[in-house]
């Protein structure tokens, strides 16, 4: 199974109207991808030229300024690449889905693209999946879900679309199965002893590691690409 996890980062958002895509565009997308529920290092990362000024409240939020994206590509200029990498997903997951999807689905319309992120895939929204799983708790913002799950989320002091990729998917593991696939909170653990089994059963097949396309030559603030790598090594280790 391939599962996409996806984040975007946008110069504002609409605060008065139902659509909150209204008026504002995408100027930053990371999508990790898991394959089996396990996360490859086939990624996806761009930070976009929107063609309008971001609004000072949103840099305070993930401080990404005008002048950061003045050379970067449009989101029409990326689109190919981008569908090429979601082309065969499984599942596109996102951390309240709805304000993700009306943003894509305003940058397809711009584009040219005549259907919408929820005609060619499956939608999982984290942000209602939490809601209807976790009792006790007044907030589901990333931050506190990885707060409730013990996650790690130390290196982020903004928010940025790939590393708040990478701990959504910590979270979406934690939230389906309450045992994570990998672990960004206690890298340095010792892991727990397994009990003997009694019957013999078949070692699962690890799946084919994807291969990473073009995509992957990506140009990030230093703090970023740092919290990427420290994250990948967890991954491996």
């Amino acid at each position: 199974m391939r599962q996409i996890i996806f984040d975007t980062e946008t110069t504002g958002m609409n605060f008065n109207g139902r659509d909150k895509s209204e008026g504002h565009r995408i100027i930053e997308i990371g999508c990790v991808e898991l394959i089996d529920r396990r996360p490859t290092e086939r990624y996806f990362h761009r930070y976009l030229n929107p063609e309008q000024t971001i609004e000072a409240d949103a840099i305070r939020v993930h401080g990404i300024t005008n002048e950061r994206v003045a050379n970067e590509p449009t989101f029409a200029a990326v689109l190919p690449e981008l569908l090429e990498y979601l082309e065969g997903a499984d599942e596109l997951i996102a951390h309240n889905m709805p304000f993700d999807q009306s943003f894509f689905n305003r940058e397809f319309k711009l584009a040219g693209l005549k259907y919408k992120l929820e005609d060619r895939f499956h939608l999982l929204d984290t942000l209602d999946l939490a809601r209807k799983k976790i009792s006790g708790i007044s907030r589901f913002s990333l931050d506190s879900l990885c707060k409730y799950y013990g996650i790690d989320n130390s290196n982020r002091t903004l928010h940025g679309a790939l590393l708040d990729s990478q701990l959504l998917a910590e979270v979406y593991l934690k939230l389906t199965t309450e045992q994570s696939g990998f672990d960004f909170a206690a890298p340095d653990a010792t892991p727990a002893p397994q009990p003997v089994e009694t019957v013999s059963v078949a070692a699962p097949v690890p799946a084919a590691p994807s291969q990473p396309g073009a995509w992957l030559a990506i140009a990030v603030p230093d703090e970023e690409a740092a919290a990427h790598r420290a994250i990948m090594e967890k991954l491996r280790g």
